[in-house]
C-alpha cells in the first residue's frame, strides 16, 4: 500500500510540474488572446501566487505534519522574505513614482530626507538592498536568523505543544503591530508596492509574469524534492519519532532541541522563499500577509490536504485558496464560515485529508465487504445454534 501511495504522488507532482512548466506557459505565450484556451497574463499572476502558498504549505507541514510542532507564525517568515526582495524592487523603481524622487515614494511623504540627511533620505539599513545578490541572501538570512533567536529561545526552556502555538503566534502579532507603525520604515499600512522592474525587465511584461510563475513551480519543485530527501533519511525518522514520542527520543540520547531547532530554521527559510516570489507576482507586500490569520490559513491548507504526507499541503494549498477566489467575489461575506466549516468538516470526518479519501474508501468497501456473506444462497447459523446433532433422549416411562 505504502508503494502504491508513492507511485501515485509521484504522478501528481510529474503532471503538476508538466502543467506549470510547459502547458500554462504555452497557452499564454503561443495562443492569442481571442482563443477561448488563453492564458491571460493576470491568470498566470494568481497562479504563481498559488504555487507560492504552496510553498508556505510545505514548510508549515515540515514542521508540523514531520516533527508535531504547530506553529502559528510561519506567515511571519513568508513576509520578512517577502519584504526582503521588496526592499530591493522599491529602490529600483527610480524616479518613476508619483513623486519623480530616487527615493520610495512613502520615504517621500514622510519626509525622511530629514531623519536620514547623511544618505539623502534613504535609511541606512536600505541602502545594501540596492543590490539585487545581497537581497537574495537576506531572503534566506532574515527569516532564518529570527527562527534561530525564537527557536534557540523556545527549545532550550522546553516550551512545547500549546505553549509553543501561542508565543509563535504572539511573535506573529508583535511584528505585525510594528510593521504597521510609519516610523518603522517600511511603508507602514501600505507597504510596499508600485513594482517596475526586477533585475531590468518590466515586472508587468507577460514574458515577465510568465517566468515568474515558472520560477515559482520550480522552487515548489525544489522544496518538495529537499523535504521528500529529508523526511526519508535517519533525520527524517528522528523528525517523526520526535513528533510521536519526544521523551522517548530523549531517553535514547538524542538532543531534541537541536533537531527542532534546524526544522524550525529550515521551514522559515522556506517560507521566505515562497514570499520572495510572491511579491513580484501579487505586485505587493503589508503587514497583513504577516497577520496571524494568515498562519492560520496555512495550517488549515495542510490539514485539508492532508498533513501525513508532502503532496497533500501542495493540493490543500492551490484547493482552499482557488476555492477562496471564487468564493470572496460569489460569496464575500460568507466566505471565513465556508473556511471554518471546512477545517471543522476535515477534522471530524477526515483527519488524513483530502489526499487520506482513497485509503477511507477502499477501508469502507473491505467492512461493507466483511458483513456480506461469501455465498449468499448458503445458510447462516444463527449465534448459539450448535452444528453437531444433539444425541437421541430415551422414553421416559
Amino acid at each position: 500500500m505504502k508503494r502504491t501511495s508513492s507511485k501515485a504522488e509521484y504522478w501528481i507532482v510529474g503532471a503538476l510540474a508538466v502543467v506549470g512548466l510547459i502547458v500554462l506557459p504555452s497557452l499564454n505565450a503561443f495562443l492569442p488572446t481571442t482563443h477561448p484556451l488563453h492564458v491571460t497574463s493576470f491568470a498566470m499572476s494568481v497562479y504563481g501566487k498559488y504555487l507560492c502558498y504552496a510553498v508556505l504549505a510545505l514548510g508549515v507541514n515540515l514542521l508540523w505534519g514531520y516533527t508535531g510542532l504547530l506553529s502559528l507564525g510561519q506567515g511571519l517568515f513568508f513576509s520578512l522574505g517577502g519584504y526582503a526582495l521588496g526592499m530591493h524592487l522599491m529602490l529600483k523603481i527610480g524616479k518613476l513614482g508619483q513623486y519623480k524622487s530616487d527615493l520610495p515614494d512613502f520615504m517621500v511623504f514622510l519626509e525622511f530626507e530629514k531623519r536620514f540627511p547623511d544618505s539623502g533620505g534613504l535609511p541606512p539599513h536600505w541602502i545594501p538592498f540596492k543590490h539585487f545578490a545581497f537581497a537574495a541572501i537576506m531572503i534566506l538570512v532574515i527569516p532564518g536568523f529570527v527562527a534561530f533567536v525564537f527557536g534557540w529561545l523556545a527549545f532550550r526552556s522546553r516550551i512545547k505543544g500549546v505553549y509553543f502555538s501561542i508565543l509563535s503566534q504572539a511573535l506573529t502579532y508583535a511584528a505585525t503591530l510594528m510593521f504597521f507603525r510609519n516610523d518603522f520604515t517600511f511603508g507602514g499600512n501600505n507597504g510596499l508596492t508600485d513594482f517596475k522592474f526586477i533585475l531590468g525587465y518590466d515586472i508587468n511584461a507577460p514574458a515577465t509574469k510568465r517566468v515568474l510563475f515558472m520560477a515559482s513551480c520550480l522552487l515548489l519543485l525544489a522544496v518538495y524534492t529537499l523535504c521528500r530527501w529529508l523526511t526519508s533519511t535517519r533525520f527524517g525518522l528522528i523528525q517523526r519519532a520526535i513528533r510521536d514520542s519526544e521523551n522517548r527520543v530523549l531517553f535514547s540520547g538524542y538532543a531534541t532541541a537541536h533537531f527542532k531547532l534546524l526544522v524550525f530554521v529550515l521551514s522559515a527559510m522556506i517560507c521566505g522563499l515562497g514570499g520572495a516570489l510572491f511579491v513580484p507576482q501579487v505586485g505587493i507586500i503589508n503587514p497583513s500577509e504577516m497577520a496571524p490569520d494568515k498562519s492560520l490559513e496555512a495550517v488549515v491548507w495542510c490539514a485539508v490536504g492532508g498533513r501525513a504526507s508532502l503532496i497533500g499541503p501542495i493540493i490543500g494549498a492551490i484547493g482552499v485558496n482557488a476555492l477562496k477566489s471564487y468564493a470572496t467575489h460569489a460569496f464575500a461575506e460568507q466566505w471565513p464560515y465556508f473556511l471554518g466549516v471546512l477545517f471543522i468538516v476535515v477534522t471530524l470526518f477526515l483527519p488524513e485529508g483530502v489526499i487520506g479519501i482513497p485509503q477511507k474508501l477502499r477501508g469502507w468497501r473491505r467492512r461493507l465487504q466483511g458483513t456480506l456473506p461469501s455465498d449468499p444462497a448458503a445458510p447462516t447459523a444463527t449465534p448459539g445454534s450448535e452444528s453437531t446433532p444433539k444425541p437421541a433422549q430415551s422414553p421416559t416411562h
